[in-house]
């Protein structure tokens, strides 16, 4: 199936993103976007998932889908493939949003599972073919997960993981929040404890989901507690980008600042040598995080 431009103004355009802060201009499609994909919920959670986690993802998909609600999530390794696979074992559908091109299938090892989506489904990203996977593509595509879906469900999710900024995302568009409990002493459900803690909703089965949803009004976020809950997202976006960083990556941006440092000294500081720290800068830079003043000199870049 060819791959299509669907633009905001245009009649397919789906209906629960169309009235989220910021909706993507256009969205890149393969597969198919039905009028029934209004009744959807996201499933998220980490990567490093545990096998508990991984077995509740894929059940709570599997119900979801056999009850005619598409299942909704980001196709990464962990929590979000599972979630996937389950609405297809159920012969649903389901649909995935990537944080890259198309011709960027991230992560590469679910090719085979983007085509079975695309078979029941659709998978859409806001990028071109060619965008690669960088980090600060997840937080962004984050919200069009949130926003394709009536309510959020997080099985598993660590501290300053992605899923937790999806979370907040969803909260400040008006969406339900659901999370599945785990064990006490997981790192991975250290994050789903907080949601509950703040007033998610536990959940045990697809049927507590649904039947929530049927009286549920979507109803956003404004004023002071938007403000509030947008700087949130900031602070827990900027955490969970320095946390993709490599080491070297991250010698270099910790001697930066709002202040501008030359370039001599920026390598000095994180004791690199000039062709390394050059290659460094150029990746920072790609990644949005750094910008190159004249005078070869190098200040943080914080407004992505």
């Amino acid at each position: 199936m060819a791959i299509r431009k669907l633009a905001f103004s245009d009649a397919g355009y789906p209906k629960n993103l169309r009235n989220i802060h910021k909706p993507p201009k256009q969205l890149f499609v393969n597969g198919t976007l039905l009028a029934q994909d209004e009744m959807a919920v996201a499933i998220v959670g980490s990567r490093r998932a545990t096998h508990y986690g991984l077995e509740v993802a894929e059940r709570l998909g599997c119900e979801l889908a056999a009850r005619g609600v598409t299942v909704v999530s980001g196709m990464a390794r962990g929590i979000d493939s599972a979630a996937h696979r389950g609405a297809l074992r159920a012969k649903g559908r389901t649909i995935a949003v990537m944080g890259s091109g198309h011709g960027n299938i991230y992560p590469p090892e679910n090719k085979k599972l983007y085509d079975e989506i695309v078979k029941s489904g659709a998978v859409v990203t806001e990028f071109e073919d060619d965008m690669e996977p960088m980090p600060y593509n997840f937080p962004q595509r984050n919200r069009i997960i949130s926003g394709l879906s009536l309510g959020l469900v997080v099985v598993e999710a660590a501290k300053n993981s992605g899923a937790l900024i999806t979370a907040d995302l969803a909260l400040e568009q008006g969406r339900e929040i659901f999370a599945v409990p785990g064990k006490i002493s997981s790192a991975t459900s250290s994050g789903t404890h907080e949601l509950i803690k703040d007033g998610a909703k536990l959940i045990q089965s697809a049927d507590d989901i649904i039947e929530d949803l049927k009286t549920f009004e979507i109803a956003p976020l404004e004023g002071e507690a938007k403000e509030a809950k947008t700087e949130a997202i900031a602070a827990k976006t900027k955490a969970y980008i320095y946390n993709s960083l490599t080491d070297d990556e991250r010698a270099i941006y910790k001697t930066l600042s709002d202040e501008p440092v030359h370039i001599d000294e920026i390598f000095e500081r994180a004791r690199l040598s000039a062709s390394r720290g050059l290659k460094i800068l150029l990746d920072l830079e790609l990644k949005r995080l750094v910008k190159e003043l004249p005078g070869k000199q190098y200040v943080r870049k914080d407004d992505r």
